[in-house]
């Protein structure tokens, strides 16, 4: 087992509203942990639309995913939050002294004084369409989740799907992929109008095909690498599609994991909080992003960016007792260099950068 850390915060997800909680936590002289499922921060943005433009950001008319996950982590890094990636909270225990035990997966202890729950939609995972034999191509010829445009240069590939994901990814692979077919069971797409509209117009100049109303059918290969794709129609019709790449995009399968036991008050599927505090129903527990509810809650990055500065602040008084905070701007503050970098050093898990 891996040595008890001990921090002001742990914070559960390493998505943007994660680091950004990192920042407003540091801002406060609080040090943070962060563990997260995935093997690499960002959440959603990094592991299913990097290079999806978001246009809601305050300051930034249109920025990438990947770009604001970047900024975003740049931004926490003179904090020195420590990640610990690749690895769920699996246990969350109250200590006498009124602080957290946090255990994880790879049998990471973290003790914090709060803890901040970050972790969006809770673990997720793609939708498997049911073919049989797909397990022996996951990972080479079958990929859920794409972080390399570039691994599809001139290759054939085959997007299945009618949603914003499966739209937004053909169109960037349109240029990309040397033949690109967009499978999918009804000639509708569920996809923003824009999207609809652009895959239409990369269609009518051949630079992909819609293969629609059809459904996947089987797949055919030596049992390592795919070869081929085949379709079909409620009808009957079978048709075979060359691909060295199928990439099914029919959503995510939400899962709060041991979160749903930590009796935290649920409330279908999300987490109860005070608004003006982010607090949950127990003591030193808070929950800020998509994963946290109260009444005609916006779901929006921005949204979750105000309640990490709510927690932060509701956090203060917990963890430094009978100190008055004089609040600052940070314009009047400024931004603090690299702290806790002892702290980071003696850590085993993957620290921030410099």
């Amino acid at each position: 087992m891996s040595s008890v850390h001990t921090t002001d915060v742990a914070i559960v997800g390493a998505g943007p509203v994660g680091l950004f909680a990192v920042f407003e936590c540091g801002m406060l002289t609080l040090r943070c942990h962060v563990i997260d499922t995935l093997d690499a921060v960002g959440g959603q943005c990094t592991a299913l639309y990097p290079e999806k433009p978001i246009y809601d950001i305050p300051g930034y008319p249109r920025i990438g995913a990947a770009e604001l996950i970047a900024q975003l982590e740049a931004q926490a890094a003179p904090f020195a939050p420590v990640y610990h990636l690749d690895q769920q909270v699996t246990g969350l225990d109250r200590t006498g002294d009124e602080r957290w035990l946090l255990t994880t997966s790879k049998g990471t202890v973290i003790d914090a004084k709060a803890v901040v729950i970050a972790a969006g939609v809770g673990a997720f995972g793609p939708n498997r369409p049911p073919l049989p034999g797909i397990e022996a191509y996951e990972g080479t010829g079958v990929q859920y989740l794409i972080t390399r445009p570039e691994q599809f240069r001139d290759k054939k590939v085959v997007i299945a799907g009618g949603g914003d994901s499966a739209l937004d990814w053909a169109i960037i692979l349109a240029d990309i992929a040397a033949e690109l077919k967009v499978v999918h069971r009804r000639a509708k797409f569920r996809g923003a109008p824009e999207s609809v509209a652009r895959l239409h117009a990369l269609h009518e100049a051949g630079t992909l095909e819609i293969v629609a109303p059809y459904q996947l059918h089987g797949l055919e290969g030596d049992g390592e690498r795919l070869s081929a794709v085949t379709v079909a129609t409620l009808d009957g019709e079978v048709r075979r599609l060359e691909a060295d790449y199928l990439l099914p995009f029919f959503g995510l399968s939400m899962n709060l994991g041991p979160i749903a036991e930590w009796g935290l008050g649920l409330e279908r599927h999300h987490i109860r909080i005070d608004q003006a505090t982010a607090a949950t129903s127990v003591p030193g527990v808070f929950a800020i992003g998509d994963i946290a509810t109260y009444p005609h809650k916006l779901k929006l990055i921005l949204t979750g960016f105000a309640e990490a500065a709510s927690a932060a602040h509701a956090i203060r008084p917990l963890v430094r007792p009978g100190e008055v905070l004089h609040f600052e701007y940070s314009t009047t503050k400024g931004v603090p260099t690299a702290a806790g970098s002892a702290d980071r050093a003696a850590a085993t898990d993957r620290p921030s950068p410099p």
